[in-house]
């Protein structure tokens, strides 16, 4: 009986050793970012070029924003059918790489029965595809505010397209992001579209930058009206040029990203810090060999 205490105690005590060593460490895993990056930034790669720089440059996930010049994922043999996405899915899985969030052309500031109808059904593709990825969110425009139609009623219809997305991906565990982006940077318009828009699978695409240039808003500031929303992070660094901004690699320009991440980090912020380089709208830019490798040694700055 000694012995066969002996032996229970002693797998005791390796079981819960085992079990403490699982558990992350305190002040370590938490500190550590999830890094994905748009590719957005680099129009021209392949999948295998955009899987293995992933990997290589130690990222934990990639968001789609269109695939060797196809904004329309849908349009690409990657993810054409559900057995393709699969596919897809299981390679990026299987290399330790999320696919983190897809993003649609979708404009929901439309009056235009015809033109709204087109895109809130790209929309739905795009979630449909999610789900067939397991990818958790899908990216939305406002996008504008026409100068032919009243504010008000635009943000309304901002918020109706919204949760009407919103309702029809929550079947499909997918949350719908509106990015502030375009015409729709200022914190108290998304403060009101979210407003008339609440629904769990509903959220907030943070672009920092977008925010701080445009809307002239200190990211302290828009983090404390938008925190509950957001549910995804665009970051890129620019530099101030006269009355124009120009795209520079992380930490080289004069955005106010350390002051975004802090609040982000002290209100318990666990999702994705998305690399946006903007290549296809702005080729003149670094190339995405040089960009995409050099933006996570570069977020270490701010952990």
């Amino acid at each position: 009986m000694p012995s066969l205490t002996r032996r229970s105690a002693l797998k005791t005590t390796a079981a819960g050793l085992a079990t403490a060593l699982l558990r992350p460490i305190v002040g370590f895993d938490t500190m550590k970012p999830q890094l994905s990056f748009s590719t957005l930034g680099c129009p021209k790669w392949d999948m295998d070029t955009i899987l293995k720089t992933a990997v290589k440059s130690g990222y934990q996930g990639v968001e789609f924003r269109g695939l060797q010049g196809e904004l329309d994922l849908t349009k690409c043999p990657e993810f054409s059918t559900a057995a393709r996405a699969k596919e897809t899915r299981d390679r990026f899985a299987s290399q330790g790489i999320r696919i983190c969030n897809l993003g649609s052309s979708a404009q929901l500031h439309h009056a235009d029965a015809q033109k709204r109808a087109q895109n809130l059904d790209g929309a739905r593709r795009f979630i449909d595809l999610a789900q067939q990825l397991n990818c958790p969110f899908v990216r939305v425009f406002p996008d504008q505010l026409p100068p032919d139609q009243p504010r008000e009623k635009t943000l309304q219809r901002i918020s109706e397209g919204l949760l009407e997305l919103g309702k029809y991906a929550k079947d499909k565990s997918v949350t719908v992001l509106l990015e502030s982006h375009g015409e729709l940077t200022r914190s108290d318009l998304l403060v009101q579209i979210f407003q008339s828009a609440k629904h769990p699978n509903v959220g907030l695409i943070w672009d920092i930058v977008n925010m701080w240039v445009d809307a002239k808003e200190a990211p302290k500031m828009v983090y404390e009206k938008l925190h509950t929303h957001i549910r995804h992070v665009h970051v890129k660094d620019v530099r101030i040029v006269g009355d124009t901004h120009r795209y520079v690699l992380l930490g080289k320009g004069e955005a106010p990203l350390r002051e975004a991440i802090d609040a982000l980090k002290a209100g318990g912020y666990g999702g994705y810090y998305s690399f946006e380089w903007e290549k296809l709208w702005h080729p003149e830019i670094e190339d995405p060999e040089v960009a995409i490798p050099s933006y996570p040694p570069a977020m270490k700055a701010y952990f």
